[in-house]
């Protein structure tokens, strides 16, 4: 008998076609996607299910840097609250595409993770920019990261609410859209490291 992810959508025909993200995006099926911090160590991120990044991510979705600028009341840290907001995603997700959400969801995070970014090196006094390769495990954060700031932003102080614009902004990033929040976040950050190289 296979697993499924909630009991829902299967995850054996999910093929990671960036070959950089391969050992970092996780797909191993899991009836209940609730590692309770066992991943905690270095590079533990790899082992924990990649739905459920998704779902820990929520939980921080109106941060933005080290400022706490806006906090959403409909995501919070209750991991139950967060899992219902991304089954929702996903459902719709379904509707829309046909196609398994968990696979789209995959092809959303490669088409907005970036290759490059630009980092500042201070060298005899003067500080200049340098771009640098992002590591497969930062570049998977990011795009998560920016995937759920775009969500989250289309649906504060909005009539839409946090599961239609999270699910719109998977669709838009799948597609490879510049209306997604994450595609055009990707493409500043390589436009930037183009220019510093």
């Amino acid at each position: 008998m296979k697993f499924k992810i909630f009991d829902l959508y299967g995850m054996e025909k999910i093929v990671v076609n960036d070959v950089g993200l391969k050992n970092v995006i996780n797909l191993s099926p899991k009836l209940i996607l609730k590692s309770s911090g066992r991943h905690s160590q270095k590079f533990g991120q790899a082992k924990m299910n990649i739905v459920e990044r998704l779902i820990n991510r929520i939980g921080v979705a109106g941060h933005r840097g080290k400022k706490h600028k806006i906090i959403l009341g409909t995501a919070t840290g209750k991991y139950s609250r967060n899992a219902k907001i991304v089954l929702g995603a996903f459902d719709i997700i379904k509707k829309k595409t046909e196609k398994n959400p968990v696979e789209v969801f995959v092809k959303a995070i490669e088409n907005s993770a970036p290759r490059d970014e630009v980092t500042i090196i201070e060298y005899g006094g003067a500080k200049y920019p340098q771009a640098v390769d992002v590591s497969p495990f930062r570049r998977v954060n990011i795009a998560l990261r920016h995937i759920v700031h775009g969500a989250s932003e289309k649906a504060f102080g909005k009539k839409k609410n946090l599961i239609q614009s999270l699910a719109e902004e998977i669709i838009s990033a799948y597609e490879g859209n510049q209306e997604s929040f994450a595609v055009k976040k990707r493409i500043e950050a390589e436009k930037q490291a183009d220019s510093a190289r």
